[in-house]
């Protein structure tokens, strides 16, 4: 995984977690979801990193 693509999978996690705890304190159900879909598509974006740097390290 390029350090750069980890950088922006892990600041997409921590923005949705924040956008998350801004939902939980203000009551806004639409804040909440969208902080958890922020969270999830970062966690995508890891694991589709970590499929490339498998088959990178299987050609190795």
């Amino acid at each position: 995984m390029s350090t750069e693509d980890k950088a922006k999978a892990t600041a997409k996690n921590i923005e949705g977690k924040a956008q998350e705890a801004m939902g939980n304190v203000t009551g806004d159900p639409e804040d909440k979801a969208k902080g958890q879909a922020k969270q999830a598509e970062g966690e995508a974006r890891h694991a589709a990193e970590d499929v490339k740097d498998k088959a990178k390290d299987a050609l190795n």
